[in-house]
This record gives C-alpha cells, sequence and structure tokens, in this order.
C-alpha cells in the first residue's frame, strides 16, 4: 500500500474514533426510549354509608376510623380506595333519599352504618328495617357482586326490653337476609367508655376511633 493510501486511512480511522468518543454518554437507546411500565392494578371502591360515627363527628378526617383503614390497606398494599360516604345527622329515611346519589360510583364493598339516629329518636324500628332493607335492595340491583357488610348497633336499655332487644335483633336479621357479613357491634369497646368518647358520650373520640377501626378490620380484611 502506497504512503498516501496509509496516511489516509489512519486520518479516517482517527476520526471515527472521535465522532465516537463525542457521542453523549446518555444518549437514548432502544430501552429508554420504550422503558417497560409496571402493570397498573386497578383500585376498588370501599364505600362507607353512615351517619356522625363513619363521618368521625368533631375530629379531622385522618382520625375517623375510614382514614385509620386507608393507612392500614395502604401498608397492606392492597389494591382498595376507602370512600367515607358519611353525614352527621343522617336517619335511615335519609340513607334512601341519598343513596342513589352514592352509588353514582363503583361500588366493589358496601359497608352500611346507619340506624343510630333512629334509635335515638326513637322512630318505629319496623320503619327503619323497611329503610336499610331499601338501601340494601338499591346496592344489589347496581352492583350485584358487591359484597355487603351490616354494621350492628344497640340500643340503651332505657328504651325498653322491648325497643333494646328488637333493635339489635334488626341487624343480624338484615345479614342473614342479605348474605352480609355483620359487624355485631360497631361500637364494641367503646360505646358507654368515657375515656374514648367525646364529652357528648356519643362520638368516640381519637382514641375510641382506633379500636371502631379494629372492629371493622376484624371483619372487613377476609372480605379484602
Amino acid at each position: 500500500m502506497k504512503m498516501k493510501g496509509i496516511i489516509a486511512l489512519s486520518l479516517f480511522t482517527l476520526g471515527l474514533l472521535a465522532c465516537q468518543s463525542e457521542a453523549p454518554k446518555n444518549a437514548p437507546n432502544e430501552a429508554t426510549q420504550n422503558p417497560v411500565k409496571p402493570a397498573q392494578v386497578a383500585k376498588k371502591n370501599i364505600v362507607f354509608f353512615g351517619n356522625s360515627l363513619t363521618a368521625a363527628y368533631q375530629l379531622s378526617p385522618e382520625q375517623g376510623f375510614t382514614e385509620i383503614l386507608q393507612r392500614r390497606i395502604d401498608s397492606l398494599g392492597l389494591p382498595y380506595i376507602c370512600v367515607n360516604a358519611g353525614l352527621s345527622g343522617e336517619t335511615t329515611a335519609d340513607g334512601v333519599n341519598r343513596i342513589d346519589w352514592v352509588l353514582q360510583q363503583p361500588v366493589d364493598i358496601f359497608v352500611l352504618e346507619l340506624g343510630g339516629n333512629d334509635m335515638l329518636r326513637g322512630l318505629p324500628i319496623a320503619e327503619s328495617k323497611k329503610n336499610l332493607q331499601g338501601m340494601l335492595d338499591k346496592v344489589k340491583a347496581k352492583y350485584p357482586a358487591c359484597k355487603i357488610v351490616v354494621a350492628g348497633m344497640l340500643a340503651p336499655p332505657n328504651l325498653g326490653a322491648v325497643y333494646t332487644d328488637a333493635f339489635r335483633d334488626m341487624y343480624p336479621g338484615l345479614a342473614k337476609k342479605n348474605e352480609a357479613t355483620l359487624i355485631p357491634f360497631l361500637l364494641n369497646g367503646v360505646g358507654g367508655v368515657p375515656s374514648l368518647n367525646l364529652p357528648d358520650g356519643i362520638h368516640p373520640n381519637p382514641e375510641g376511633q382506633k379500636i371502631v377501626a379494629e372492629n371493622v378490620w376484624k371483619v372487613l380484611k377476609p372480605l379484602l
């Protein structure tokens, strides 16, 4: 090979190496341009439909049992969102009027917590039971695969044995009829304990809400 040819070839090779060395170190390649995204898991809704007990009366939202449950669910990596549909002062009749609006969102687990205000007002149990069943009928009609949880309540003895017994039995009866899961007494360990309630003696304080969350979790966990 002639000397001129050798020099030309050497210059070409050096130029090629220089171009390669000048390429940006972080130049995009096929892998970075099209990263593999992890599969997104669709989350399901747990709707808590109730009164001031669910709404965490006079507390900040994060102190309520629904938010406590959400934090536990998140810590376990479970694909569920707790939807707090509690409204203070609501009776079962109010619930019947509001349920259609709540059911506009998807519902995978429905927790029914109503009846306490009916009891405090001494409303007829037959009417309360009818209203509760009406709400459950609407849930099942719109979301047949939805799992249902009924939160039981107790009435104080000053309302008389006939009323308190009928009120107590209303919730297990509804759960059985609708093949729902029963929380025997939502306020178990909290009701009647002054240190776990607000000054009104009715609504759980932050410590009481933690116990309520445990009562719900025992029943809710197997459904997730």
